[in-house]
């Protein structure tokens, strides 16, 4: 396959893309991320996500370590090119390093951020070394 569908991408000048991934079979938002062109490609070979961290600089195949993997259901670019949605089955039901269902369980009420979701597994034995 030839690389042509990478460049239809609007690419950040610092060469990354927000990516949203959405589990398949609940619609549910799991996480945010970043990827550049190489972890894209990754992605497409592979098909698991692999992510461009920005604090380590440097690729990451989702669930490299945690064993919580994405598997790639469909790929999606938005309107103005510039988004990816990634529709995912994600392994073992954790998609979040703090051991929850999804990264956005910080919910804003009267003010507040209220912990909304329960950890399933506690971070230190899925990462545990």
């Amino acid at each position: 396959m030839s690389d042509a569908w990478l460049n239809k991408i609007n690419w950040s000048d610092d060469g990354l893309i927000p990516v949203i991934a959405q589990e398949v079979d609940t619609g549910k938002v799991l996480m945010f991320a970043w990827m550049n062109r190489d972890g894209l490609k990754l992605t497409v070979e592979k098909k698991e996500a692999v992510y461009w961290s920005r604090s380590r600089k440097k690729l990451w195949h989702k669930g490299e370590e945690s064993g919580h993997t994405q598997k790639i259901k469909a790929i999606y670019l938005d309107c103005d090119e510039d988004v990816l949605l990634l529709v995912v089955e994600q392994t073992g039901g954790i998609a979040c390093h703090t051991g929850r269902h999804h990264c956005f369980f910080q919910k804003l009420e009267d003010g507040e951020w209220v912990i909304s979701d329960p950890v399933i597994k506690d971070p230190e034995y899925i990462y545990a070394k």
